[in-house]
């Protein structure tokens, strides 16, 4: 075990958040369910924008018609499920520490693989073509290490991910990241620190930068965006519809769950807007 193993967030601070409920999230994401930040075109409805982000970074790692795909941090499996049924892929492999995850991914999609595990743990028994990560990052690194411990973690883990590509293999990854407008006032401080208390526990948000530098001299960056609006717009449609469902929602994790989660979307709205959060979309080459 390497001296990074215990500066993530642990297991049970990731079922603290995703495994609230299935049927909880399925009232407010579109039906993939895939809950991080979608790629939004003219006249896109929501799935429309999740579809297009998955693609988007499924050809930029280079991943259609390959053999192997490893998917870290792959939620309810909709990453795995493109690559197989619509690019080709042999065989897309996904790691995540929810249970709730794994049995439904389990359950509808059995042309893929899910292992309940991190990637500390990963052992792969033969190299990946491509690998994708999308909205895992920011629970790699524990909130209150400093900038060279999380480097140092983050470092870790793209030394893992090249040991598993061959020369000129690539990751698409999209993480959350530290905006650029450090000007906040009390309540964006509030917000931002009930979202790593309560929504969040364990997890830190990257710096561009700290990423950009975990990955020197192990992969080049091939394209690099920041899209915080189209976080915005992600989180603002999830909102509307977590609201249009509301008494399901109370009845399926309680009042106060539904509270929490109002809170947490709309904060995001407005500090994705503010630049006060950004969205970091990546692909890297292995050198």
């Amino acid at each position: 075990m390497t001296a990074s193993a215990n500066v993530g967030a642990t297991a049970e601070a990731i079922r603290h958040h995703y495994d609230v409920s299935n049927d909880f999230y399925a009232l407010w994401l579109d039906p993939s369910l895939t809950y991080t930040c979608a790629l939004w075109g003219e006249g896109d409805t929501l799935e429309d924008a999740q579809y297009r982000k998955l693609d988007y970074l499924i050809e930029g790692a280079g991943a259609s018609g390959a053999a192997r795909v490893l998917d870290v941090g792959c939620g309810w499996g909709s990453m795995l499920n493109r690559l197989v049924d619509t690019h080709g892929v042999g065989r897309a492999v996904g790691l995540t520490l929810s249970d709730s995850q794994a049995e439904w991914v389990r359950e509808r999609y059995p042309k893929v693989e899910i292992s309940v595990e991190g990637w500390l743990d990963h052992e792969p028994t033969e190299p990946y073509d491509a690998i994708v990560s999308i909205g895992a990052f920011e629970h790699f690194a524990r909130t209150g290490l400093s900038r060279s411990e999380r480097i140092a973690t983050y470092r870790d883990f793209f030394t893992r991910c090249r040991s598993w590509l061959p020369k000129g293999g690539r990751i698409a990854l999209q993480t959350n990241i530290k905006g650029n407008n450090v000007v906040m006032d009390k309540r964006t401080v509030r917000d931002l620190m009930f979202i790593i208390e309560t929504i969040f526990p364990e997890s830190e948000i990257p710096a561009l930068s700290e990423v950009v530098e975990s990955s020197e001299k192990l992969f080049d960056i091939v394209t690099m965006r920041n899209d915080p609006d189209h976080y915005s717009r992600t989180c603002q449609e999830w909102l509307d519809r977590l609201r249009a469902n509301r008494s399901l929602a109370v009845e399926y994790t309680g009042e106060q769950n539904v509270v929490n989660y109002e809170r947490y979307l709309g904060a995001c709205v407005e500090h994705f807007r503010n630049r006060h959060l950004g969205l970091a979309r990546l692909v890297l080459e292995a050198v």
